[in-house]
């Protein structure tokens, strides 16, 4: 499933990045975090709880740590893969080059599933929208990760929030396999 989450500025979206964060990851022991609330109490919520790998990137952030927006993907990749290979050593290779090559191979040898939380995933194509090589790269990054047939094997979940619909702009229609939610029409995200 691949959900994308569009509001405007301080409305939120991190800190629902965090909160599935939490939920999702092995690395937390979140049970009581959420326990006073309605979620806890839904005979999914314990199924889930703490059981997978996440991938959570503040592409905002990662993109203040480099000189310019074209470094940006090779660091996000270069600092998942570096924390991949400290907890799968013995699964990835040290030639290993993209994440989703990565993912790809954890998930076969490790029989896992990820979830990818992509927290301010336009802020390339928002802040750096007279670098074209730059989103072009950012947006091969993408593709790469979540179209086809293949991430579908090692992704459960992917959440990306920003204020930029993905697939309504010019280079990135070939990502149209995300489920869209906003403010406006937040679906069966949000009871009326």
């Amino acid at each position: 499933m691949i959900l994308e989450f569009l509001h405007p500025r301080r409305f939120g979206k991190s800190m629902a990045a965090n909160m599935l964060a939490a939920y999702y990851s092995r690395g937390c022991d979140s049970a009581i975090l959420f326990s006073s609330y309605k979620a806890a109490r839904d005979p999914s919520f314990q199924k889930n709880l703490n059981q997978f790998d996440v991938i959570h990137i503040d592409v905002q952030w990662c993109r203040r740590n480099v000189e310019s927006a074209s470094e940006t993907i090779p660091y996000i990749q270069g600092r998942a893969i570096k924390e991949l290979k400290e907890e799968y050593p013995h699964i990835i290779s040290d030639d290993a080059k993209t994440l989703s090559e990565v993912l790809a191979s954890v998930s076969e040898a490790a029989a896992r599933k990820f979830i990818v939380i992509i927290d301010e995933w336009d802020s390339i194509i928002r802040d750096d929208a007279q670098d074209s090589d730059a989103q072009e790269l950012y947006i091969d990054f993408l593709r790469n990760m979540f179209k086809g047939s293949l991430p579908s094997r090692y992704l459960s979940l992917v959440y990306l929030t920003g204020i930029l619909p993905i697939k309504k702009l010019k280079t990135q229609s070939a990502l149209n396999n995300f489920d869209e939610y906003t403010m406006l029409d937040a679906g069966e995200l949000a009871p009326r």
